[in-house]
């Protein structure tokens, strides 16, 4: 992704000094579309590293019993239904865009139904490790009880 962003931001300069179209919109959608990609798959994964952002002015003063509940109720309260909500809205948008086999509206680019499809994939999995980190949550609660 950021050799493709380098290669564009120079071959656009280039291209106007020598009067030719070195970048493409293909390659402009293709960088939009890795960046994309890094937080859509990027989510479930720094979960499970437990590196997403929290507040951690009071979750790191609480003891190994207090943060497995604000783990638990946090994926529980907020987390899973959030993801699901995300799932029911985006699948339509989703399934409109592969029924049109979408395209980008600028002559060259890419298809959109295939990077569309990844915001589904994205939230699943994000819902699956939101799963879980519920299960590991509860397991540290019944141990620390």
């Amino acid at each position: 992704m950021v050799l493709l962003g380098a290669y564009n931001a120079v071959a656009r300069y280039v291209g106007r000094a020598v009067g030719f179209q070195l970048s493409s919109n293909a390659f402009i959608e293709a960088q939009w579309y890795l960046f994309s990609l890094v937080f859509l798959l990027g989510a479930a994964y720094t979960l499970m590293r437990g590196e997403h952002v929290r507040v951690d002015v009071l979750y790191s003063r609480f003891g190994e019993r207090g943060q497995a509940w604000v783990n638990l109720l946090g994926s529980l309260l907020l987390l899973l239904p959030f993801t699901l909500f995300a799932l029911i809205v985006s699948w339509p948008a989703v399934l409109h865009s592969w029924q049109l086999l979408e395209g980008s509206p600028d002559p060259g680019g890419l298809p959109r139904y295939l990077i569309k499809s990844f915001v589904l994939i994205g939230f699943a999995l994000l819902f699956l490790q939101g799963l879980v980190g519920l299960r590991d949550s509860y397991r540290r609660l019944r141990a620390a009880a």
